[in-house]
């Protein structure tokens, strides 16, 4: 059966806004960053959270490239956010960016929270991009303080996505799961694992967002080309269609 696709990105008439969000772990460009360009750009996303962004030499440089060549901007994050970066389209309006590291373990590596609040027309929403800790303790409280910086984000809605490191049902995504939407579980759309390409057997990373958001749709793109994605990072990626009411 095929699958309806997910609406494009548009403007209503009452001001609200139809967005396209991407979250993709794409470890460090290590692997085909043509493969990855091309999802990136097939997905056709007004905004995307990435995971795992080169963090060391030229970091900027890198992040720019995948940018240009998704023909996106970078909005903000990598290495000052420790891995996690936000990109966007010149669709969105910036109102403010804010890069976020979080504790660090001794022995573990950092992490951290790309932030942003933008606009679509009259909409408005925050923005963070993560990826939490392996460890599960860590990883706990790490979603507490994902959850005190989305109440604190002064804007009236709030997109969280990336790579949790942990299955539906476990404590961190639960804690997550409470207060915030999961896409899938709302409006499931595509594929449900995102992890392995090779053999996807588990749904590790996720979309959500704070009530008022409405998802349209939200899963693995089912119609891009498996080689792409194969040789682009070792993760899949995960496409939302959400619309954000006008404030």
């Amino acid at each position: 059966m095929a699958i309806t696709p997910l609406p494009n990105s548009r403007t209503e008439t009452d001001g609200s806004a139809v967005v396209r969000v991407l979250s993709y772990n794409v470890r460090s460009m290590r692997d085909d960053e043509e493969a990855l360009a091309r999802v990136i750009r097939a997905c056709a996303p007004d905004l995307v959270f990435v995971q795992e962004a080169p963090r060391f030499f030229r970091w900027r440089k890198h992040a720019a490239r995948l940018a240009a060549k998704s023909e996106l901007v970078v909005l903000g994050g990598g290495a000052t956010a420790a891995g996690p970066l936000l990109m966007c389209s010149l669709r969105a309006t910036v109102e403010r960016t804010e890069d976020v590291l979080l504790p660090l373990t001794p022995g573990l590596h950092r992490r951290g929270f790309a932030t942003a609040v933008v606009r679509f027309a009259g909409a408005r929403v925050g923005l963070i991009s993560c990826h939490l800790s392996l460890r599960s303790e860590e990883r706990y409280a790490q979603a507490g303080m994902l959850l005190d910086r989305v109440a604190a984000m002064d804007a009236p809605h709030v997109i969280v996505a990336g790579d949790l490191n942990e299955r539906p049902g476990g404590r961190s995504f639960t804690r997550l799961a409470k207060e915030l939407q999961d896409g899938w579980e709302v409006s499931p759309w595509g594929g449900e694992y995102t992890s392995t390409p090779g053999d996807p057997h588990q749904r590790i990373d996720a979309i959500l967002a704070t009530p008022g958001v409405e998802f349209l749709g939200c899963g693995v793109p089912q119609d891009l080309d498996p080689s792409d994605l194969k040789a682009a990072t070792d993760h899949l990626p995960v496409l939302a269609a959400v619309r954000i009411p006008a404030v």
